[in-house]
């Protein structure tokens, strides 16, 4: 049986109509180049002087800039200065309606976006602009593309407690996060940026409260960081691991992981290029697969990583060469792990099954 993208494509075909779940994708990280600079104008920004950053001399300069970071430090100096172009609610519905767009060509059905709030609210953009802006394009995406949406929140651990706090109990007084009507605003908290330095539980008062409250939650751990981290957001309450793949490291925490169904979130091209591995066949997929992690595949930052969601699983398949099962239980279990209700879930489970199905006897 030949498992190679590139040499059947039948495997394109496959995996570009598998119906995907991304679990790991920051809305600030779709904003692309020829966005960024276009933006720039329309809302007065001064971008970084040339003279002294380069990258920033036109559209094919940055952009070939962000095939080069040399650590996720590297990367987030460029993400914050890119994030200064978002001014007005229309500018966060436009950046979500611009990678709604290209994960429906990806085959994504279901998508669960982070923001980072803070950031925006530092510079002057108001809390509702940010978010309204947001829940404008995933209203988009779902009733123009049939994705359903789901919001995540993040915090940003290379800023102070106080921050975060300060965000959090804005959303609960404005009820973004109220969960009584079955379908809140903000579906789900977590936490991001900087890994290694910050403490590993800074946000744990914040997680608790929201556990307390059933608020979803998750955590970027495992990443830079050693599998300490991994367990520091798991015991402050989160039911889902944002990359993660350091979790081989510790056998004894990935039984808890496999036990408690928690659902890591793998980024294989973003591990790449903020050189947390040489390739993506360093990526612990087959570990993974073998122990019973669930996981999903995820592009994380995509217009900074120039991959987006099937870009990634072409590079799985290229690098591990996985059967039509193994894909069938990671998109299986992608769906188990994403918050929505049981109707959503039976449908997307339902389309899987169909689509391997067609499969049966090529591949």
């Amino acid at each position: 049986m030949c498992r190679s993208p590139n040499t059947n494509p039948n495997w394109h075909a496959f995996l570009t109509g598998l119906p995907k779940c991304e679990h790991h994708v920051h809305l600030e990280g779709c904003l692309d180049a020829p966005l960024i600079f276009t933006l720039a104008v329309k809302n007065n920004v001064e971008l970084p002087d040339p003279a002294s950053n380069p990258a920033y001399a036109s559209v094919e300069t940055l952009t070939a800039r962000y095939g080069h970071f040399s650590s996720l430090d590297d990367f987030l100096h460029f993400y914050f200065i890119g994030m200064t172009v978002l001014k007005k609610k229309s500018d966060f519905a436009d950046l979500a309606w611009s990678y709604f767009s290209k994960a429906k060509q990806d085959g994504v059905h279901h998508a669960e976006v982070f923001f980072d709030p803070q950031v925006h609210m530092e510079r002057g953009v108001s809390y509702r602009d940010v978010v309204d802006g947001y829940v404008d394009g995933c209203k988009r995406a779902e009733r123009e593309l049939g994705i359903s949406t789901r919001l995540i929140m993040c915090f940003l651990k290379h800023l102070p407690f106080e921050s975060a706090k300060k965000l959090y109990d804005i959303s609960l007084k404005e009820g973004d996060l109220d969960l009584n009507d079955g379908n809140p605003v903000i579906h789900g908290l977590g936490a991001s940026s900087s890994e290694v330095g910050p403490p590993k539980d800074l946000f744990r008062d914040i997680y608790l409260d929201a556990k307390d409250k059933g608020i979803n939650l998750t955590a970027h751990a495992g990443e830079e960081g050693d599998p300490s981290y991994i367990k520091a957001a798991l015991d402050m309450g989160a039911t889902r691991i944002d990359h993660g793949i350091r979790l081989v490291e510790d056998p004894e925490l990935m039984k808890r992981v496999v036990d408690n169904d928690v659902l890591l979130t793998v980024c294989p091209v973003s591990n790449v290029q903020l050189k947390c591995v040489n390739n993506v066949s360093e990526v612990p997929i087959r570990k993974f697969l073998d122990a019973g992690v669930k996981f999903s595949i995820n592009s994380d930052d995509p217009a900074y990583f120039g991959a987006y969601i099937l870009e990634c699983y072409l590079a799985v398949q290229e690098a591990f060469g996985l059967s039509v099962q193994e894909w069938k239980t990671i998109a299986e279990n992608g769906v188990k792990g994403s918050w929505i209700g049981e109707e959503r879930r039976t449908e997307l489970l339902g389309g899987i099954e169909a689509h391997v199905k067609k499969f049966e006897g090529v591949l």
